[in-house]
């Protein structure tokens, strides 16, 4: 057996804390890496922006639809086997992901907290209806009232939802076991919510690089699909 499956089979209140890392088995870029969705654009955080988005939606719209929407992409062995310890052992899963892989991969929406929204969530500004992605690919006004679409994600400069802000730090306060996966815990306030974690939690990250965690915490620097392929629901 492996450390990181003796470590969620001892623990009572699992949470997993995701990010994009998770999702490149599954066909997905990264964003901060060499190849990944940033590389090569010019000013990606303000294509991503509140400011964008309302000042040239049209940038914003092109640079999701071109780059950010993966329809083919299917959940990988580490969203399986998180959303089975979500099934079997009420862990909690937080993911910057904006992609619903941990959702599609079957875990419970009490049981999830999406911290920087869905991409699938697509509505209009004008009128509050909602449009399917498809919808929004084609188009990004919307065809009952000519409204400018969006998607549900958090753009940078907008808040947090408090409710998922609310739910994470209360699943975070009360985990005996706090396991980050695939992000370079750079990005806050999603960084941050470690703070909230137990002194008397154990924390444990999954990473292949190296990244900056509390002393305490185990560091498994390895390919994060493998490291979930040995692990099994006791």
């Amino acid at each position: 057996m492996t450390e990181l499956n003796d470590l969620l089979n001892e623990a009572k209140h699992v949470v997993f804390m995701t990010g994009a890392g998770v999702s490149t088995a599954s066909g997905i870029p990264d964003y901060r890496s060499k190849n990944g969705l940033y590389s090569g654009q010019e000013a990606p955080e303000y294509l991503l922006s509140e400011d964008c988005w309302h000042k040239e939606p049209q940038k914003h719209y092109d640079f999701v639809t071109q780059s950010m929407i993966y329809p083919q992409a299917q959940p990988n062995v580490i969203h399986e086997k998180m959303a089975e310890f979500a099934q079997k052992k009420n862990a909690m899963v937080i993911t910057q992901n904006i992609d619903g892989l941990h959702k599609k991969a079957g875990t419970p929406d009490k049981n999830l907290v999406e911290f920087h929204g869905e991409l699938s969530h697509v509505y209009c500004q004008k009128c509050g209806k909602q449009a399917t992605l498809e919808e929004y690919q084609h188009d990004m006004h919307h065809q009952n009232c000519g409204g400018i679409l969006r998607t549900g994600i958090v753009l940078y400069g907008e808040q947090i939802n408090e409710d998922n802000l609310r739910r994470s730090l209360t699943a975070i306060s009360a985990a005996d076991l706090l396991v980050v996966v695939g992000t370079s815990f750079v990005v806050y306030p999603f960084a941050g919510l470690i703070s909230y974690c137990s002194p008397r939690a154990k924390l444990v990250a999954v990473n292949k690089q190296q990244i900056t965690i509390p002393d305490n915490g185990v560091m498994i620097q390895a390919d994060a699909t493998e490291e979930f392929a040995k692990v099994n629901v006791e």
